[in-house]
């Protein structure tokens, strides 16, 4: 399933020009790019030791799709990865892709067009992406869907509900355009099970898909989520006995990507991370990989695909590009991520852009140090989130992407931020992975990361924000809550913000904080990604700094400028575009040869 039966072995519209931001991000890289143990490209004679039609490097879903549709087209195609595992921060994600007007839309009965879609990212991510890629994503996303659908078992069904994140903008849509995977029993990898990447997330010995956690969410105050959370379990029983390895998520996800590799019969490589590009005259010829303790040269007949991450876990790259405070330990991307890509990009003329971007996540901190995504967390009631002068500075339920730029506008918040909630919503809902009412694990105090207080007042102390400001945030907060309206922030009038909500209460994001003990836990400025990279166009080429193509050279993912540019129109904003454009690169490279 990974070896070179694919390839051969001899082992023995017009581009347009980038922002002048781009032409200065990408300055900026090529005079502090981090030293690589080669130049990150190079001219070679032809002495190949292997040679393929398409080589990815990456093996998230971007990659993954780039590497089917070119096995399916009748091109030979490698996917080779850094690490020892495959899937990339796709396997860790919620799998869900955002592409409207798609084929499982339409099965659902959810009407859509192309017009509407259309105003809908012209309001979100207006003109800091050129039409011509707006209008690729759009059409070929369809596309690609539907190939992989008749073509393969990579099936998606509707999430009915979950909206846009921005639903009430010009061509949002309360009802959404989510897709997630199909769940999909590991069993049928065999051995290539072993091999995917799987988060830690608590599941409790459940198949949880993104329908079913919203329900699971309110067991505790919903009778659909009492009947969810047993129907689980039933399933859960069910699994035991058939020793079936159901997943659900980026896990199926992926494990139906990497079955349908197999059945194409691409190549994958683990423990193959790469070192640089092969240039002739300029153009794009292979790439150099170390593979089993030694470097081998690549051939690529039509072309490299560039599908391997950001540079989240580059400590270096982040304080160089990202606003400050940043960490490479607030990264929920895959291990791995560290640019050596953008590198290589830059080294053959490439362009960057949005360098200064993230996927942003707003996390806490976890024992182990570890991190938790806050999600429905911020959208349940009971619950404000404060600076470090102890006082609301955003919407909690604002679209997570949103809610770190307005950290980053609140100058105390990004170093200290806290999530404060009372009893009555710790025994109500869940809460960073805890069931409601389930003590805090130990080791929450035990590194102190958690603090508890019996009053207000006292929270304000353990915390370190000013006591006066906590109480008076807190009293503003419960009036309005009373009141049934966030006059201050906006929390609850949006479909997006009502969708984690309490369903019984009359604003379903509003509850006074009235009942001690009270806690709080910090909230970190967290990432699922960079979103800066190479910049490309419709075709998922790379380009250079005058909007000519790097012959040879494609790239899809978080190691391209994000389609989305700084803003996240939907659920599903990072993994669709990824697949979309690795689909559309693949598909170029067969048309172009």
């Amino acid at each position: 399933m990974t070896g070179d039966a694919a390839g051969t072995d001899r082992t023995g519209p017009g581009p347009r020009p980038p922002s002048a931001s781009a032409s200065a991000s990408a300055s900026a890289w090529a005079s502090a790019r981090l030293p690589l143990r080669r130049k990150g490209t190079v001219t070679v004679d032809r002495d190949w030791d292997h040679e393929y039609d398409v080589v990815v490097v990456g093996s998230g879903g971007g990659g993954l799709t780039a590497a089917i549709t070119a096995q399916l087209h009748g091109m030979s195609a490698l996917v080779v990865e850094k690490t020892d595992r495959y899937g990339g921060s796709t396997a860790l994600s919620g799998g869900g892709l955002w592409i409207p007007d798609n084929l499982y839309l339409q099965q659902a009965g959810q009407s859509d067009s192309f017009d509407n879609a259309m105003d809908y990212l012209d309001a979100t991510v207006g003109d800091q992406v050129s039409r011509e890629r707006k209008h690729a994503y759009l059409t070929r996303g369809q596309e690609m869907l539907k190939f992989l659908h008749e073509r393969t078992d990579v099936h998606f069904k509707y999430v009915p509900n979950y909206p846009d994140y921005y639903p009430e903008r010009k061509g949002g849509k309360p009802a959404g355009r989510t897709i997630e995977p199909e769940t999909f029993d590991l069993r049928r990898l065999g051995p290539e099970a072993a091999n995917l990447r799987t988060n830690e997330l608590p599941t409790y010995g459940l198949t949880i898909t993104q329908y079913d956690f919203r329900f699971l969410n309110m067991a505790a105050r919903t009778w659909k989520g009492r009947r969810t959370a047993a129907r689980l379990a039933a399933g859960a029983v069910k699994t035991l006995l058939t020793r079936a390895k159901p997943v659900a998520l980026g896990a199926a996800l992926v494990g139906r990507l990497r079955l349908a590799l197999a059945r194409s019969g691409g190549a994958m490589w683990l423990n193959s991370p790469f070192h640089e590009l092969v240039l002739e005259d300029g153009q794009v010829v292979g790439l150099r990989i170390e593979k089993d303790g030694r470097t081998v040269n690549v051939r690529a007949r039509r072309g490299v695909l560039f599908a391997a991450g950001g540079f989240s876990h580059s400590q270096e790259l982040r304080e160089k590009y990202l606003p400050r405070p940043t960490s490479a330990s607030w990264t929920h991307s895959s291990p791995g991520q560290i640019g050596e890509v953008l590198t290589a990009g830059v080294d053959a003329g490439a362009a960057l852009a949005l360098m200064d971007k993230v996927w942003g996540a707003p996390s806490a901190p976890v024992p182990g140090g570890g991190l938790f995504f806050l999600v429905a967390d911020r959208a349940v009631p009971g619950m404000v989130i404060v600076n470090g002068e102890g006082r609301r500075f955003v919407n909690e339920a604002a679209p997570y992407h949103e809610f770190v730029d307005r950290m980053y506008a609140s100058p105390s918040a990004p170093e200290n931020s806290w999530i404060v909630i009372d009893s009555v919503a710790r025994k109500r809902y869940p809460f960073v992975g805890l069931v409601p009412g389930q003590k805090f694990p130990k080791g929450f105090e035990d590194e102190g990361i958690l603090k508890t207080a019996g009053s207000v007042r006292e929270l304000a102390a353990k915390i370190d924000v000013p006591a006066d400001a906590l109480e008076q945030t807190i009293a503003r907060f419960n009036t309005l809550a009373e009141q049934g309206r966030d006059a201050d922030f906006g929390r609850g009038d949006s479909a997006h913000d009502r969708y984690y909500g309490d369903p019984t209460l009359p604003n379903p994001n509003l509850h006074p904080l009235t009942q001690g003990p009270y806690y709080a836990l910090p909230v970190k400025p967290g990432d699922l990604g960079t979103k800066g990279g190479l910049l490309t166009d419709a075709h998922a080429r790379v380009l250079r700094e005058d909007g000519t193509p790097v012959d040879g050279l494609y790239a899809t993912g978080n190691c391209s400028a994000a389609v989305m540019g700084d803003t996240y129109p939907g659920p599903g904003s990072t993994i669709g575009p990824s697949m979309t454009f690795g689909y559309v690169a693949a598909t170029h490279m067969k048309d172009a040869s």
